[in-house]
């Protein structure tokens, strides 16, 4: 076997974008648009000609209602989101909506469908059976994915319902395994999607939601914030008898805002949300996305076992790209010296191991080629 590096085959030239900065494949905080960026350095400083920067404005002050107001139209455009559906911005991240949920729609005696499709699902799950115990509820697991050890979403005859489910409760995208629901699964039960690693990454299907949410820092921006999306005939059906911050009844009525928000959140998904609308929409991320994921897709295919996907094939995430090398070793070389090529932020998560390249809507495409070259060095010079 050669003694030849990656480091000494693939040019630090070919992996660093023309800005000088890294390919961030982190599964979050993620990357922004540089676009994006430019602008909210502009905006810190000086947000619309005010003299005042976006992050010293007043949440009481006309400047602020007038970025809200663009914000909620922005998001409802992006999203593609009907009438009969209330925005809210909400603080704290999606590990907080795993509580809020049940107790807005779970009461005592009835039952919740929650399918185990990886890392993020299992801790809903664990998370909902502390508020169920609490009043005395239950839990039912529609789908035990560790079986698999996370390998696919299951098929419609994989999911045991229950008959009168309070809500059936997913995770579309697995950030972890790298795996995705092809479409959205079918229940009887109000059905709600953690979809916080590929909102507006591709169309929703809403006529099928009643709920959909998603932490900010992975496709929308800024950690520290959430985008709930709810049927307001859903949302009418939620208990009365909560703390009112814990009530989603409290944050439609205040504006995103009954008591001071996270301001520069909000204005960062609303330049997110532009963002997105000029990349065509959901439909138009949809099929760069699916681009961009094929080309790492095409490698790992064609290097005869070399790099596994942790993900069956029809079930592969256009989100996370999650790969084993043949020992932990070699992926723990493969992570180091991909950064050194500024691919940076490969390691897989500490539950999964391998590797995983997080290459959400932000994402571009040149670094997908980049790593896909560097992937093809790396097996011939080790391989």
């Amino acid at each position: 076997m050669t003694t030849t590096t990656a480091t000494d085959v693939l040019p630090s030239a070919v992996t660093h974008t023309t800005s000088g900065r890294v390919y961030n494949f982190s599964a979050g905080p993620a990357c922004l648009p540089e676009e994006v960026l430019k602008q909210v350095q502009a905006d810190v400083w000086d947000y619309r000609k005010t003299g005042v920067g976006i992050l010293e404005h007043s949440h009481r002050a006309p400047t602020f209602d007038r970025m809200l107001e663009e914000t909620f139209a922005e998001c409802r455009a992006a999203g593609e989101i009907p009438a009969d559906f209330e925005i809210v911005f909400m603080p704290g991240g999606a590990t907080q909506q795993f509580g809020l949920i049940p107790m807005a729609w779970l009461k005592p005696g009835a039952v919740a469908d929650y399918p185990d499709t990886g890392v993020w699902a299992a801790k809903s799950i664990q998370e909902a059976k502390i508020w169920a115990k609490v009043i005395g509820a239950r839990i039912n697991v529609a789908f035990e994915g560790s079986t698999f050890k996370y390998d696919h979403v299951p098929a419609a005859d994989e999911i045991k319902h229950s008959p009168d489910a309070a809500y059936f409760h997913y995770c579309s995208n697995n950030t972890v395994y790298g795996t995705r629901y092809p479409t959205t699964p079918v229940s009887k039960a109000p059905i709600i999607c953690d979809a916080s690693s590929e909102t507006f990454a591709r169309p929703h299907e809403w006529s099928k939601l009643a709920m959909l949410y998603a932490a900010g820092q992975k496709t929308l921006g800024p950690a520290g914030m959430v985008l709930v999306v709810v049927r307001k005939e859903f949302v009418a059906q939620s208990r009365t008898d909560l703390p009112s911050m814990f009530d989603y009844r409290t944050f439609i009525a205040g504006e995103s805002r009954p008591n001071t928000p996270p301001t520069f959140g909000i204005y960062l998904m609303g330049e997110m949300f532009k963002w997105i609308r000029r990349q065509g929409g959901p439909s138009g991320l949809a099929i760069k996305n699916a681009e961009k994921a094929q080309i790492l897709y095409d490698v790992m295919d064609r290097s005869g076992g070399y790099y596994t996907g942790l993900a069956r094939k029809e079930s592969r995430s256009h989100m996370n790209v999650s790969f084993r090398l043949p020992t932990e070793d070699l992926s723990a070389t493969f992570a180091r010296e991909a950064a050194a090529h500024g691919l940076d932020c490969l390691k897989g998560h500490k539950d999964a191991g391998g590797i995983r390249a997080s290459i959400y809507s932000a994402f571009p495409k040149a670094g997908c080629q980049a790593l896909a070259q560097f992937m093809v060095e790396f097996q011939r010079t080790r391989g």
